[in-house]
């Protein structure tokens, strides 16, 4: 079978690999598509934390079929089609601490092959008609943004939620809460991203680079209370923002990520006088995941794919989303 393993400055090279034999338990996953996250860039680059032993098959997010079934084996049969979950042994309850240093690309195989042998319980149904394409979207950015919006306080149909940008956990955002029916107030740096934020259906939408004070505007948008529930993916770079957009009636900020750079520090006084409860979001269980799913089973949403690319183009695929121009998801598909 063909893989992918690390390169040289952040390349990808091609290499030909036996299919492995599923043992006990597991089952052989023929990997039909993957897709790209913010992670999985750092990771080649070397930017991201590392426990494993280094040169492992990148990209954390897949979908395929059953090829192949090892003894023992209940929950699927050959044929089945698959999607992977984020953290291969959190099936529900809190976040096993030793599962933060398992991740798929930095300290274990991902997913960017053929073929992946993997435990059955790392693994959910994937149902129609979502195509592998789509399904492939799903393991970190959807779950991420559906326990971002469902994971603490329950999410109300008239709440606002605001998310930043349109990175894959933002856009997955905006549709599960606009599914929902909440008023999604959304945050971005140009007029043609604000427009298809609009099509998403973003009741508002905030041009960040022309108002660095958006925290503000959300307060205006808002009759001056603020957000409910803020998926917050920036970090260092828009955290104030985001406390500012929290108002002071006890909003939810939900931590993802860390893609923005710089920002204002954080006075103790700001975060207080805020009165927003701050959590953590990484990823979800297995349960989150099967939550999702069966939540898309009943309000559907299409998740937002910007380009696919043959197997044979992941170097390709890669180099285009380093570029940070795509709008949506950037697949891979297996032949």
């Amino acid at each position: 079978m063909l893989v992918y393993r690390p390169g040289p400055a952040g390349s990808l090279v091609q290499l030909e690999e036996p299919v492995p034999e599923p043992q006990r338990g597991e089952v052989l996953v023929r990997v039909r598509a993957t897709s790209l996250n913010y992670r999985d860039l750092l990771i080649l680059n070397g930017d991201h934390f590392t426990t494993g032993p280094g040169n492992l098959i990148p990209v954390s997010d897949a979908a395929g079929e059953i090829a192949a079934v090892g003894e023992g084996v209940t929950r699927f049969a050959v044929g089945d089609r698959v999607i992977n979950t984020f953290h291969a042994n959190w099936i529900g309850g809190r976040l096993p601490a030793a599962e933060t240093l398992r991740g798929y690309g930095n300290a274990q195989d991902g997913w960017l092959a053929e073929h992946r042998a993997v435990s059955e319980n790392a693994l959910v149904a994937l149902p129609e008609p979502l195509t592998y394409e789509q399904g492939a979207t799903l393991p970190c950015a959807a779950v991420t943004a559906w326990t971002a919006l469902h994971g603490g306080t329950p999410l109300g149909p008239e709440d606002v939620v605001l998310t930043l940008g349109t990175g894959g956990v933002s856009l997955f955002a905006l549709q599960l809460a606009k599914a929902h029916g909440a008023r999604v107030i959304a945050t971005t740096s140009s007029a043609e991203k604000a427009a298809k934020l609009t099509e998403l259906g973003a009741d508002t939408v905030i041009d960040y680079t022309g108002t660095p004070e958006w925290g503000r505007a959300v307060l205006d948008a808002t009759g001056g209370r603020g957000a409910d529930r803020i998926v917050e993916v920036g970090g260092p770079g828009t955290f104030a923002q985001s406390l500012v957009a929290a108002g002071t009636h006890h909003a939810e900020i939900a931590l993802v990520g860390f893609v923005g750079a710089g920002g204002a520090p954080i006075g103790f006084t700001d975060l207080f006088r805020s009165g927003a409860t701050v959590r953590k979001t990484w990823v979800g269980s297995r349960e989150d995941t099967e939550d999702l799913v069966r939540r898309l089973a009943v309000r559907p949403i299409g998740p937002v794919i910007d380009s696919v690319h043959p197997f044979g183009d992941a170097d390709a695929a890669f180099r285009h989303f380093a570029g940070r121009g795509n709008f949506g998801k950037v697949v891979i598909t297996t032949p």
